[in-house]
């Protein structure tokens, strides 16, 4: 009998013992992501004042100002020639600067009949089926009370955005729905990153002495050789005889809203800290002084 109380004992001990034990790496497994969560919204925390300080440093900057005065694409093109990327750091963030114009990708939201056939044609042009371009549609069209979408997009995804194309991560989704819907790999022959723009705005133009090779290819349904010969000249455009187009390309030129000069910036912020990262692009309009369409990517 004393060896049976013995024997249970131990195993109460034991039992204890494993109780405890597990509620120990319970309570470490808290603290370490309650620590962990700090972290992150001290980076996040930090993050917002740098990105507030770089507006300030924009608002203020003299380079920047030369540009609003000077109201020419020559002085634009000087301003992104030497501040295309800047490295630097505070406290404790390593911070990679990069700037661009704002205005050399298009904006699928502003889509219309005229346009649509010609991108249907850069997509042709690619090997991509031109349903691709009825799922954009469906995407930019809003939410619509009959259901007669394109696709089947919102029956696999019913929560996906379809307002605009707000991201790349919602370009994504929107890609591999295509991918998987028609067995298709053919996207990967398109450079998106280097042909959207994502923003609700739809007044807005190209500029056309900094829109990229996809752009060129897509807008004047040209050959990839003609569009980069095109994109070379950056900075150099004032007027339409500058472009030496052809009537085709004159004619499709005329589906676009763009002109040659649109002072407005588009930053891209790089923060890192610890092995955290995050990425935040926005707008700065030059002349309003004004940040906009900020994005954060965590």
């Amino acid at each position: 009998m004393q060896h049976q109380r013995g024997a249970i004992a131990l195993l109460i001990t034991v039992m204890f013992v494993i109780v405890i034990t597990v509620a120990i790496g319970f309570g470490l497994k808290q603290v370490n992501k309650a620590s962990s969560l700090v972290a992150e919204e001290n980076f996040m925390y930090q993050s917002q004042i740098i990105i507030e300080d770089v507006v300030k440093i924009l608002q203020t900057s003299k380079d920047i100002q030369l540009v609003a005065d000077a109201n020419t694409s020559d002085a634009l093109f000087i301003l992104l020639s030497q501040a295309g990327f800047i490295p630097f750091e505070s406290n404790g963030l390593e911070i990679v600067m990069k700037i661009k114009s704002a205005r050399a990708k298009f904006n699928p939201a502003q889509l219309d009949s005229n346009t649509t056939i010609l991108l249907k044609q850069f997509m042709n042009n690619n090997r991509v089926n031109s349903e691709y371009v009825d799922i954009l549609l469906d995407n930019i069209g809003g939410i619509k009370e009959d259901n007669s979408y394109n696709s089947r997009i919102f029956d696999e995804k019913p929560y996906l955005f379809r307002d605009y194309i707000a991201s790349s991560k919602h370009l994504k989704e929107i890609n591999d729905f295509y991918t998987k819907e028609y067995n298709d790999n053919s996207l990967v022959n398109i450079d998106f990153d280097n042909l959207f723009y994502y923003s609700s705005d739809t007044n807005i133009s190209l500029d056309l002495n900094y829109v990229t090779t996809e752009v060129w290819e897509m807008i004047l349904t040209t050959s990839k050789e003609r569009a980069e010969l095109l994109s070379a000249g950056m900075g150099s455009y004032t007027t339409v005889e500058d472009l030496a187009l052809n009537d085709d390309e004159l004619k499709n030129l005329s589906m676009y809203k763009y002109s040659f000069f649109e002072p407005i910036l588009f930053v891209e912020l790089q923060l890192t800290q610890n092995k955290k990262s995050s990425r935040v692009t926005f707008e700065y309009d030059i002349k309003k002084k004004k940040g906009s369409n900020f994005v954060y990517e965590i």
